[in-house]
């Protein structure tokens, strides 16, 4: 498997992982919808976060039941409801330009360490990509992932950590890994989650 991880390692830079041994980097492309390159080695220690998204507990004035889930793009926050006036406050990147979506939706199902099965759509866009990459460190969804209805979105984790406050995914909601597995240690199946 470690093999078949270096050989998809050229398709996986465009998927939102890479396995070169180079400096932290991201970069928005701006002449095309393929989002962000990257030029990064998935280590923990080779990327300091931004303490604006650090996750903590918060005011939060809110008449939804405790464990709904709300998620202010613009701000590149979710929100856990804990009370009608707290809530744990998790800094997320968001959907790209062309990407972006509002709605309600109930957390369908949930996995640790997920597979990816690339939507079609994305395929089309990307041809690149592979069909499936087995759920690992160097997986696009991260450590785990919360699956929303029956749509293709998820709030998930990354192995680009530095991409937290950024508007560079297709769509999903994605957290650094510490922070998903924290929120899905939390967050029950049928939970409310409201996209603003």
């Amino acid at each position: 498997m470690f093999l078949k991880s270096l050989s998809l390692a050229g398709i996986a830079a465009v998927a939102g992982v890479a396995l070169l041994g180079l400096p932290a980097k991201a970069e928005r492309n701006l002449g095309g919808n393929s989002g962000v390159k990257t030029n990064f080695s998935v280590t923990a220690w080779s990327y300091k976060s931004d303490p604006r998204f650090k996750r903590k507990e918060v005011e939060y004035a809110s008449a939804e039941t405790p464990g709904t889930i709300i998620i202010e793009t613009r701000k590149r926050f979710l929100y856990l409801v804990l009370s009608q006036s707290k809530a744990l406050r998790y800094g997320i990147g968001v959907g790209r330009s062309g990407f972006t979506w509002k709605g309600v939706e109930r957390i369908s199902r949930k996995a640790e360490w997920p597979d990816w099965h690339p939507p079609t759509e994305m395929l089309e866009r990307q041809p690149d990509l592979p069909d499936f990459m087995e759920g690992g460190p160097n997986n696009p969804l991260g450590a785990r992932a919360l699956y929303l209805g029956g749509t293709e979105y998820r709030i998930h984790g990354t192995a680009q950590p530095w991409t937290i406050g950024q508007a560079v995914s297709s769509g999903c909601i994605r957290l650094t890994n510490d922070d998903v597995i924290d929120l899905y240690s939390r967050a029950k199946v049928g939970a409310k989650v409201i996209v603003n």
